[in-house]
């Protein structure tokens, strides 16, 4: 979504839920380099084909731990991995520059740190919530990621 740019005509803001805000140059791997290691990354593997998994454990306790226990197992066993590669790919212009945008701050995430989520949303100057969510609040606290969708349309669409 950061690397969407400005171009794209039929958008008109940007919301974060728990969400890297990469800038210009930045890359994951960088960033996640830059302190000690996620719980809910701790025991992330890459496969032969060359995608990152997340171990069941570090899944279900870290990732995603005020969800239910065999909600969160379901979730694990059909979990879409990243490309390891993905790690060292280099933002573009990020279009959080020059669109609107809205953070959702997942204040009990063990995959990417409140106090990073509050970075990004503060350099981004984005209208920011904080939910004591785990980094899968959409999942967890849904109609708080319902409210903070439907604040930012309501206003991109009051501002055209």
């Amino acid at each position: 979504m950061t690397a969407l740019g400005a171009d794209t005509a039929n958008v008109a803001g940007l919301v974060y839920v728990a969400a890297f805000a990469l800038d210009e140059g930045e890359s994951l791997g960088t960033l996640l380099s830059q302190g000690p290691v996620a719980p809910a990354l701790e025991h992330m593997t890459t496969d032969a084909q060359g995608f990152a998994w997340l171990a069941e454990e570090d899944f279900v306790n870290h990732f995603e731990d005020d969800v239910d226990r065999a909600k969160a197992r379901v979730m694990y066993a059909v979990q879409q991995p990243i490309a390891a590669s993905a790690f060292n790919d280099v933002m573009g212009q990020p279009a959080w520059k020059s669109l609107p945008t809205w953070f959702l701050i997942a204040k009990d995430d063990e995959a990417l740190p409140p106090d990073a989520q509050r970075q990004f949303a503060a350099r981004m100057g984005a209208t920011a919530v904080e939910v004591p969510a785990s980094h899968v609040a959409m999942v967890s606290h849904p109609a708080d990621v319902v409210d903070l969708i439907e604040t930012a349309a309501q206003t991109v669409t009051t501002d055209n």
